[in-house]
């Protein structure tokens, strides 16, 4: 019985370990690390489903899940309470003899056909909760219709040189595609997937239900669905897309990908309102503080914090406070982060709820186009005083 026939489901990848987030990720899945001063990973693909008009999100969480469940909730800050919506959490649950992780990104879908077919889609929309970037995803779908796709696979164009570590897709001129190959050492074109994928809901259902009775398969969507789809002379379409999308999967990418939102121009504009929204669950808090004191440079200081010291190309969270004489510059200072007086933070991403004591430092400066070695903290990291965290290192 179908609860309420949708023309599109969104099913939302959201259980990665993020490994290499490191300590960031110890006790938090990557989607739920916090991103330019009030928000999380997750909250873009979510604000995406919302803004391009899909109210039926399952979101598979496995990693540390209970933070993002809580985050999560209803649903409300998206939309996505109503009685026609729905933001359903998926963890792993147990079948009839036994229970098992999702073994893979196609296993983890397989694992929630049930749910999908509860709503009989026309189509099924695959996402990744680990990427930053604004997408009209029914333009997607609209394009995947008109084409008549099995399954259409979003590309962006990268450079030649970094093409050989993603997964490339190869085309004819009107887009079709003829071959896939991952992390190719001599990559045929700059078509790089993006891990976001339309499947006509009847093909999925079939391919994943065959790759679940392949004892030698990896359950994955770019090792086995994919390939399967070609050698079964299905029609695969590559959808460009060219705005801005940056996977925050390392301590550098995370890093860049937030004084990207700095500047009079930035590099990502994450303001906008309407369709171009991005939504976040926000406890209510004051205005923030500036001192008459304190010295701001192009940084952005979300509400609820306290500044009286000085603050350079940085991103201050809600709810920190930068205390008097301290030194915060090219850094990434996350919810309830407090600087204490005299302390200096340079380069730098500090987890939520850490403290950096009086007259402590933290990372370093950097000669132009030197490497720059991100030092790290975890949630609730306490750099003792006087004390030195040295660049790149992580506590």
């Amino acid at each position: 019985m179908f609860v309420n026939k949708k023309r599109c489901v969104a099913m939302l990848l959201a259980g990665g370990q993020g490994s290499r987030l490191k300590v960031l990720t110890e006790n938090t899945a990557k989607p739920a690390v916090p991103f330019g001063g009030k928000y999380r990973i997750i909250d873009f693909p979510l604000s995406n489903c919302v803004n391009s008009g899909i109210d039926t999100v399952g979101i598979l969480t496995q990693y540390q899940p209970l933070e993002l469940n809580e985050y999560i909730g209803n649903g409300q800050p998206w939309g996505l309470n109503k009685s026609h919506c729905c933001a359903q959490v998926l963890p792993p649950y147990a079948q009839s003899k036994k229970s098992e992780w999702y073994k893979g990104t196609a296993n983890a879908i397989y694992q929630n056909l049930a749910f999908i077919s509860r709503f009989n889609p026309e189509y099924v929309l695959i996402l990744s909760g680990d990427h930053i970037y604004k997408m009209d995803y029914a333009a997607m779908i609209n394009f995947h219709e008109k084409t008549g796709a099995d399954c259409t696979i979003a590309v962006r164009d990268v450079p030649m040189e970094e093409a050989s570590r993603f997964g490339i897709m190869n085309t004819h001129p009107d887009g079709t595609i003829y071959e896939f190959e991952e992390k190719p050492k001599v990559p045929k074109s700059t078509n790089a997937s993006m891990g976001i994928y339309v499947f006509k809901w009847s093909i999925l259902r079939d391919y994943l239900t065959a790759d679940e009775n392949d004892p030698n398969s990896d359950n994955d969507f770019g090792k086995n669905i994919i390939p399967n789809l070609l050698n079964d002379g299905r029609k695969l379409m590559a959808y460009g897309f060219e705005g801005y999308w940056k996977d925050v999967g390392t301590i550098d990418s995370l890093w860049e990908a937030n004084m990207e939102l700095l500047g009079k121009n930035p590099e990502f504009d994450i303001r906008g309102t309407g369709r171009n929204k991005i939504y976040a669950r926000n406890s209510a808090m004051p205005s923030s503080y500036v001192d008459a004191k304190a010295k701001t440079v192009n940084c952005f200081i979300a509400e609820g914090s306290e500044i009286f010291g000085s603050v350079k190309n940085s991103i201050v969270s809600v709810g920190c406070y930068i205390g008097e004489g301290a030194t915060v510059e090219n850094s990434v200072l996350m919810p309830g982060t407090v600087i204490e007086a005299g302390a200096i933070v340079r380069h730098a991403i500090l987890g939520e709820n850490s403290r950096v004591c009086a007259n402590a430092v933290v990372g370093g400066t950097f000669a132009e186009g030197e490497k720059k070695e991100i030092s790290v903290t975890q949630k609730n990291a306490t750099v003792p005083a006087n004390s030195v965290l040295f660049p790149g290192e992580m506590l």
